[in-house]
């Protein structure tokens, strides 16, 4: 077994992995960035090296950076984590130059599926199902429209070296597939340093279906079951599951062994995930595999409870796994959701900054696999992913309500986040139903996310929440020095809670133990022990459990409960009657203005000062986390100033561009 195990990653994967490691005896190297000296993966290794600058071009991804760290610690392994050198077959060859065991597959492996055009062609051979589709090299967008025209529309456009949901574009017809071709193109040279693009037929109604296998050098090679990963967003994974709740047995066990059949083609050895589209019918075709650990993994471990970091360590170290398909029993049900810094109320564009407040949740059934900490940075440099909130029930009904009172404990302050999201996602009848699609956000939230679209099943909570906070709030003020002799806070007190429009008049009771908040007629209990300046309010409301958010000052109070982000004030009857005639006052119009939606590098500019321009079309490109965003016209107009040149850092809301 290995003595010390380097990890050439950073990050929540990076802890992952030290996790097993140390609970294997094993010891443990960090490699880190600039950006990255203060950052959790490091404090959290028994070594950690300094490999370069923030850049991962000139750190995380530099080879001999990272042989380098090796010769210094004396590291007998590395493990590639995901992302960066994981699936490079270069590293693995100057790893094996440098007798250092890579934790992963070996390079023909690596080679072969990660290349999409080879893969499918490989996978075709091994009879594994495939879509239909081009699978040589697209040389040009007229090349494309060709292609996709004889397979027929729609059609996605892939990039052969893509991942990541980088360098594809789904094309509904000619034009789509011109500007799909350039923009896939273009995102995967700048991604992968590798252009080439193929197209093939996209499934309507589709479904993201994914087979966990694990192989040895002794010829073993089982399937873990699969996981949905259908809840998508710019084809990134969102939220996954395990098991599926479309898969049956049947087609579970076919999927199972045509992708044992694939790892074998390829003498596969280490975890590795392959990945398929399903129909509605069950229809199952081959996408790719990923020849590495998966994000998603932890799904996989709750419901075998096996551990398949540790697993991977057995299979590089050349001992038989300690288990055949036989032995592997789904149980229980499992639940994923990426916590990643960004803000769904502006088009989910990235957020960076410092955490100021940051609690994870805790409870039975709760798993946080995180790399962060309260006051610790989120970086521009690197993927915006804060964690990966994990929950595992009995059945799939109880992993969803764990995953929904975690989610609602879960406190980051600092940055956006998208943990409203998630929780109205894991709430939305449609997902609690399991009818899932990789289109369900684009299907469900045709123009946006925003917290006005969540239904609050039980407005009361918040309400009361809001009532009894403002109630202890008035208690304390009234315990402060120089108050008026013989001053005495009431036991009663009636007010009126303001949200938006509505306004709720309530009746607020002080009781030995906690309140009770009398709304339209009903008296609702409040059992809390919550103290002022706390941002998590729970307890039990007439012995129901609950957990609000709670930020607030004066009578002013943002609730965050079941995805919904509420505003209240509460206000005496009074007051309340005033504000109801106070005079609104409209908001600036911007637009005028082509703003940058997210902090990003200006890619390119397609105008100039004087230009006449359509609805529609394209303005600038904002190229952010190596994602590239196309900026288009909301209506007719002319430029009257260009603010910004190609080549600029522009932050939120900066101006690019001028009309007249």
């Amino acid at each position: 077994m290995f003595k010390k195990i380097l990890v050439a990653n950073r990050g929540e994967i990076a802890c992952r992995v030290f996790s097993t490691a140390k609970r294997l005896g094993i010891a443990t190297v960090a490699v880190y960035s600039d950006a990255d000296s203060d950052a959790l993966h490091v404090r959290m290794a028994d070594e950690a090296v300094h490999i370069g600058p923030a850049a991962s071009a000139q750190s995380y991804l530099v080879i001999e950076n990272i042989l380098s760290a090796c010769r210094q610690t004396g590291a007998d392994a590395v493990h590639p984590g995901y992302g960066f050198l994981s699936e490079n077959a270069a590293f693995r060859d100057a790893l094996d130059a440098a007798g250092i065991a890579f934790i992963g597959p070996g390079k023909h492996a690596i080679q072969s599926m990660g290349d999409k055009i080879t893969s499918k062609l490989i996978a075709e051979k091994a009879g594994v199902s495939t879509v239909p589709g081009y699978t040589d090299v697209v040389v040009d967008a007229d090349h494309a429209v060709a292609v996709s025209a004889d397979i027929g529309y729609p059609v996605m456009i892939k990039a052969s070296a893509g991942g990541g949901g980088k360098g594809m574009r789904v094309a509904w017809d000619e034009q789509d597939c011109r500007d799909g071709f350039e923009r896939a193109s273009s995102e995967a040279r700048t991604s992968f340093g590798d252009d080439r693009i193929f197209i093939e037929k996209f499934i309507q109604e589709p479904r993201h279906i994914e087979i966990q296998v694990m192989a040895d050098a002794h010829g073993n090679v089982i399937y873990l079951g699969e996981r949905e990963c259908s809840i998508q967003r710019r084809h990134q994974k969102v939220i996954e599951e395990a098991p599926s709740p479309f898969i049956d047995e049947a087609t579970r066990r076919a999927m199972g062994e045509q992708s044992c059949a694939l790892a074998r083609a390829v003498d596969y050895q280490s975890a590795g995930t392959v990945e398929f589209i399903a129909d509605a019918e069950r229809n199952f075709y081959f996408l790719e595999m990923n020849t590495r650990l998966q994000v998603e993994h932890p799904v996989t471990e709750m419901v075998t409870g096996r551990d398949l970091v540790e697993l991977m360590i057995i299979a590089a170290a050349g001992e038989p796994l300690p288990l055949a398909q036989s032995d592997v029993v789904l149980d229980g049900w499992a639940m994923e959701s990426r916590v990643y810094a960004e803000d769904p109320l502006r088009n989910f564009m990235p957020s960076t900054g410092r955490l100021v407040g940051y609690r994870e949740p805790e409870g039975e059934g709760v798993r946080v696999d995180s790399g962060v900490y309260e006051g610790g940075e989120v970086s521009m440099f690197y993927d915006p992913m804060i964690s990966k909130l994990v929950t595992y029930g009995v059945d799939r009904e109880q992993a969803i309500e764990r995953m929904v009172g975690a989610l609602d404990r879960y406190y980051i302050r600092g940055v956006s986040h998208n943990i409203s999201f998630l929780n109205a996602l894991m709430v939305h009848p449609r997902f609690i139903a399991g009818r899932l699609t990789t289109n369900f956000i684009a299907e469900e939230y045709p123009d946006g996310f925003s917290a006005d679209l969540v239904a609050q099943e039980d407005p009361v909570t918040v309400i009361a929440v809001a009532a009894a906070a403002h109630q202890l709030r008035v208690e304390r003020d009234a315990l402060v020095s120089d108050q008026m002799a013989g001053h005495e806070y009431p036991a009663r007190e009636d007010w009126v809670v303001v949200i938006g429009e509505r306004h709720t008049p309530v009746h607020t009771e002080l009781l030995d133990q906690g309140y009770t908040i009398g709304i339209d007629g009903v008296d609702y209990h409040i059992d809390t022990d919550w103290q002022l300046g706390e941002p998590l309010f729970g307890g039990r409301i007439n012995d129901r459990p609950f957990a609000v958010q709670v930020d607030g000052c004066v009578n002013h109070f943002r609730l965050r409960s079941r995805g919904a982000e509420i505003d209240a004030r509460v206000l005496s009857p009074r007051a309340a009657s005033l504000s109801a005639h106070m005079l609104y006052k409209e908001p600036a119009d911007m637009s005028k203005y082509l703003l940058s939606p997210m902090p990003g590098l200006l890619v390119s500019l397609a105008v100039a000062e004087g230009d006449e321009v359509k609805e529609g079309q394209e303005l600038a490109v904002v190229e952010a986390m190596k994602m590239e965003n196309s900026l288009r016209a909301l209506q007719d107009g002319v430029v009257a100033s260009v603010n910004a040149e190609v080549g600029a850092s522009l932050a939120v809301d900066e101006i690019i561009i001028e009309f007249a």
